[in-house]
């Protein structure tokens, strides 16, 4: 075991970007799989998960009635994570190329990835989500999610994740670093995007937890490797403090009997814009099938989004074909019912689009609602 753990014992950069080899990824898996983190396999030199087969990625096919995850396929990424020996075995060891990914919530594992992409900050109001920045506090040199990490944990009095020398923390290709804690107490935190418009911890700061996956450490890229910073591996349970921040931000589930959230008006006119004005029993169905996207908003999670959006952009996508509806009226109706249901979310929603209109379009809606 000690000579398969060299490769997260060490900070050094390789000379040169070098693909996986069958020991280094196989080793990573097996590592994390003792520590009881259910692995999954990336795509090679990638850091995302590995390709579907053709049926998975077929339009409107659904993880949750497919059998591939039995039948010992990696289809649909960290839902796939196993810590069967056998298993890990099979794939790294037939595919030596594969890169390592970690399921966070089934690990039980918060991840806090910070960003080191030098941009133009947003507004103020942005930076910490709920905490009010002063005009005039002087904001000059922060440009990344290490400063606006650095100034919420100044904030609480704490030390930053990023200099949190107690947990294992992990350099990314790109001069980031994802900072691993253990989560306490059952919690199920949920993921987020730092700079996106939904939940979110801190600007350029995401998190990654319940639905979501995480680079393992020791995982090498094209673009370089995701390499452990000094000598802890073992990972800290999560800081009071920011559990705290977590809870504050939205980053858990609501709970069990919660109060419904209103469906936001603009997804009902986009609903009444699309089966309005007298234009027939089609436009009456795509209002049906909107009206189930937008009833969305009111269940943060377990509400099928996915499959209902999907729906709705098949059903549009018959109308465009039978001339019934116009491609940018149907894209912007659908975005916009979306967008409502699931604000920030437009990387996930706006495949679905795609993939629904695109196939809609091969086979017109005819008056009637029928194909």
């Amino acid at each position: 075991m000690a000579s398969e753990l060299r490769f997260l014992h060490s900070d050094s950069r390789p000379s040169g970007v070098r693909p996986p080899d069958a020991s280094r990824s196989l080793a990573t898996a097996r590592w994390c799989a003792g520590r009881g983190w259910p692995v999954h396999p990336l795509a090679p030199g990638r850091k995302t998960p590995a390709g579907n087969c053709a049926a998975c990625r077929a339009s409107g096919h659904s993880h949750r009635e497919c059998g591939c995850r039995v039948a010992g396929r990696w289809c649909h990424g960290f839902r796939a994570a196993t810590l069967d020996p056998a298993r890990i075995e099979q794939w790294w060891g037939d595919h030596p190329g594969l890169g390592v990914g970690v399921a966070c919530g089934p690990a039980g594992l918060v991840v806090v990835d910070i960003d080191a992409h030098e941009a133009l900050p947003p507004g103020r109001d942005r930076l910490l989500p709920g905490i009010g920045i002063p005009d005039g506090v002087d904001l000059t040199g922060l440009a990344t999610g290490f400063h606006t990490i650095g100034v919420l944990a100044a904030l609480r009095g704490a030390v930053s994740p990023a200099d949190d020398d107690t947990t294992l923390r992990v350099r990314t290709p790109s001069g980031g670093l994802h900072v691993w804690y253990r989560a306490q107490h059952g919690h199920r935190w949920q993921c987020s995007t730092g700079s996106g418009g939904g939940r979110a911890l801190a600007w350029q700061v995401d998190v990654r937890a319940h639905g979501g996956y995480i680079v393992a450490p020791g995982t090498v890229t094209e673009a370089g490797p995701y390499a452990p910073v000094g000598t802890v591996r073992e990972v800290a349970p999560l800081p009071v403090w920011l559990a705290r921040e977590l809870d504050r931000t939205g980053h858990l589930p609501p709970a069990a009997g919660a109060a419904p959230r209103s469906v936001p008006p603009r997804a009902r006119q986009a609903v009444l814009a699309a089966g309005g004005g007298g234009r027939g029993a089609a436009h009456r169905a795509l209002a049906r099938v909107l009206a189930e996207v937008a009833a969305c908003a009111a269940v943060p999670e377990g509400a099928a989004f996915s499959e209902k959006l999907n729906r709705a952009a098949y059903t549009a996508g018959g109308l465009v074909a039978a001339g019934r509806l116009g491609s940018a009226e149907a894209e912007r109706l659908l975005r916009q019912v979306a967008e409502q249901a699931r604000p920030g979310q437009e990387r996930r929603y706006g495949a679905v689009i795609r993939g629904g209109l695109d196939a809609g379009r091969r086979r017109p809606l005819i008056p009637g609602g029928r194909r």
